[in-house]
C-alpha cells in the first residue's frame, strides 16, 4: 500500500478517535456549567466509559502497526510527517497505561471534582481531602507508569509541555523571584493607587453584555463558540468551530468578569485558529499549555490592562456603567486595574504578585508527587507560604487551597505553565511591537487586526508542529528569556508608582 493510502487509513483512525474524545469533552463542559446534581454519578461513569474507549482505540495494536509503517515510508508531506511523528510519540506514551487505569482515573477524577464543589460549598477542606488523596496515589502511579529521569514530577509536566522539567522550571523562578521581590518592595513604599471605585455594584446583566462586547472586539467568532457562566473560568474545544468559554461574574467586582473574558477570550482565539483541516490529528492541536497560557495572558495583561486598549474601550466602558465610572479620568482607572498588592486569590491577582501564586502551588504539587508532605498537610503549608511570600493570613479554605479546579481534575503539572505563559507572553508582544511600532496607535483605534493576524501566522496555525522553545524561538528570534517580562514589568510600574 502506497504512503497515501495508508496515511488517509490513520487520518480515519485518528479522527473517529478524536470524534470520542471530543463527544467526552461536551460532557464535561455540560458537567461544569448545566448538569444537575443529581447527574452526577452517571455522569462520571459516561465520560470513564467514553475515556476508556478512547484509549482503547488509540493503543490498540492496529494503531501501533499502522504508525511504524508510516514512519519508515518516504513519500509523505512535511507536515503529514510531523503528524505521523507526534501521534507514534503519543501512542507509545499513551500504550504504558492500560485501558482499565485510565477509566480508574477518569472515575477518581469525576468524585474529585464533585467533592472539590461540595467542599467549596462547605468552606472546609476535609470534605475533598479523601477524594483528592485518592487521585494524587493515581498521579504517582501514573508518572511510575510513563517513566521519568531524576524526578517524578516530570512525567506529569511533560503531559502539558513537552520536555518541561523540574529543573527547568526550578532555574526560571529561582531567577524571577529575586526581580519579582525586589521589584515589589519598592512599590510597597510608594503611595498606594485607590481602586475602590472598581469594587461598587455592577449589575450582573451589564457585566455580562459588556463582556460580551468585548469579546466581540477580540474578534471571538460566536458562529463558532460561546459563553457560559461555571464555578472557575474556563475554555474547552471540541474542533476549532465549537469552541466554548466560560466566565464567572461577581457584582461587587469589576474586574472578575472583564479580566475573565479578555483571558478565555485569548485561550479561545487561539483554539479557533488551529487549521480545522487537520482535525483529529495533532496539527490541530496547541503546541503546548504554556504557550495557550502566553495567549490569554497576552491578551489579558498585554492588551487588556494596557493605556492603548482603554482609549478606544473606556466610552463603551462609561456607556454600560455610567453612574459607577462619573468622574474617574482614564489615567486614574489604568492606574487602578494595573494595582498591585498581594491578595488571596490567583485569577484575581495583579501581574506581580501573580507568579507567587503560581510557585506556592508548583511546589505543593512537586513535593506531593515525590512524597515529602503529604494530602492533609496542603493547607497549612498552602497558608504558611502565602503569609511567608504575599504576608497574607488566609481566613478559610474557600480562598485558599479550594479556590482552583485544577487538582480535583487531575491536572498535575499544569500550574508551572501560567507563569511560563506570561514571560512567553511579554516576549512575543515585544516581538510584535518590533515588528509593528504602529501596534498601539492601532489598539488605541480600537484595531486588533494586525496583532490578531500576527499571532494567527507565528502560533495558531503551527498547531503542534513545534515544541514551545521551537515556536518562540521563530516568533521572537529566541528561546524564553524573563528579561522581556522584567522589562515590561519595569515600566508599567514606574509608569504608575514612580518606582
Amino acid at each position: 500500500m502506497n504512503p497515501h493510502e495508508l496515511y488517509d487509513q490513520y487520518k480515519t483512525k485518528m479522527q473517529k478517535i478524536a470524534d470520542v474524545k471530543y463527544a467526552s469533552a461536551v460532557l464535561q463542559w455540560d458537567q461544569e456549567t448545566y448538569l444537575p446534581p443529581k447527574g452526577n454519578d452517571t455522569r462520571g461513569r459516561q465520560l470513564a466509559t467514553l475515556s476508556e474507549m478512547a484509549h482503547q482505540l488509540f493503543t490498540e495494536a492496529s494503531t501501533g502497526n499502522l504508525l511504524q509503517e508510516l514512519a519508515s515510508k518516504d513519500g509523505l508531506e512535511d507536515k503529514q510527517q510531523r503528524n505521523v511523528q507526534r501521534s507514534l510519540e503519543d501512542f507509545e506514551k499513551s500504550k504504558k497505561l492500560s485501558p482499565a487505569f485510565v477509566r480508574t482515573m477518569s472515575e477518581a477524577v469525576n468524585k474529585s471534582f464533585h467533592a472539590w464543589i461540595q467542599a467549596r460549598k462547605d468552606n472546609a477542606f476535609a470534605g475533598f481531602e479523601q477524594p483528592l488523596d485518592a487521585l494524587i496515589q493515581f498521579k504517582k502511579q501514573e508518572a511510575d507508569l510513563l517513566g521519568y529521569e531524576q524526578h517524578p514530577y516530570n512525567a506529569l509536566m511533560n503531559d502539558y509541555d513537552k520536555g518541561l522539567t523540574v529543573e527547568i522550571v526550578d532555574r526560571v523562578f529561582a531567577d524571577l523571584k529575586p526581580q519579582l521581590s525586589a521589584l515589589l518592595e519598592k512599590i510597597k513604599n510608594k503611595k498606594q493607587v485607590d481602586n475602590a471605585f472598581l469594587h461598587q455594584h455592577f449589575n450582573k446583566d451589564q457585566q455580562w453584555l459588556f463582556g460580551i462586547e468585548i469579546l466581540k472586539q477580540m474578534h471571538f467568532d460566536f458562529e463558532a463558540g460561546r459563553q457560559d457562566i461555571s464555578e472557575h473560568p474556563f475554555t474547552i474545544n471540541f474542533n476549532s468551530n465549537d469552541v466554548r468559554i466560560t466566565t464567572r461574574i461577581d457584582e461587587n467586582d469589576f474586574g472578575n468578569m472583564t479580566w475573565s473574558c479578555l483571558h478565555e477570550g485569548g485561550h479561545a482565539l487561539y483554539e479557533q485558529g488551529l487549521p480545522s483541516e487537520e482535525y483529529g490529528l495533532p496539527l490541530s492541536e496547541y503546541c503546548s499549555l504554556s504557550i495557550h497560557e502566553s495567549q490569554s495572558r497576552l491578551w489579558e495583561n498585554g492588551v487588556g490592562r494596557g493605556m492603548a486598549f482603554w482609549k478606544h474601550n473606556y466610552a463603551l466602558l462609561n456607556k454600560f456603567f455610567p453612574e459607577q465610572f462619573k468622574g474617574i479620568e482614564i489615567a486614574q482607572f489604568y492606574k487602578s486595574i494595573n494595582k498591585v498588592q498581594p491578595s488571596l486569590i490567583r485569577t484575581e491577582a495583579d501581574e506581580l504578585t501573580y507568579h507567587f501564586h503560581v510557585m506556592i502551588r508548583y511546589d505543593i504539587e512537586k513535593m506531593l508527587i515525590e512524597g515529602s508532605i503529604k494530602t492533609k498537610d496542603i493547607p497549612a503549608y498552602w497558608n504558611e507560604h502565602y503569609e511567608k511570600y504575599l504576608g497574607i493570613k488566609v481566613p478559610d479554605d474557600k480562598s485558599g487551597c479550594l479556590q482552583d479546579v485544577h487538582w480535583s481534575h487531575g491536572s498535575f503539572g499544569y500550574f508551572a505553565t501560567y507563569s511560563l505563559g506570561s514571560l512567553y507572553a511579554a516576549q512575543l508582544y515585544a516581538a510584535i511591537c518590533r515588528q509593528n511600532p504602529q501596534l498601539e496607535k492601532e489598539l488605541a483605534a480600537g484595531n486588533n487586526r494586525n496583532l490578531l493576524a500576527w499571532l494567527q501566522q507565528q502560533i495558531y496555525r503551527h498547531g503542534r508542529y513545534y515544541t514551545s522553545e521551537e515556536l518562540c524561538s521563530r516568533a521572537t528570534g529566541e528561546t524564553l528569556n524573563s528579561k522581556y517580562f522584567m522589562d515590561y514589568a519595569g515600566k508599567k510600574y514606574n509608569d504608575i508608582y514612580a518606582v
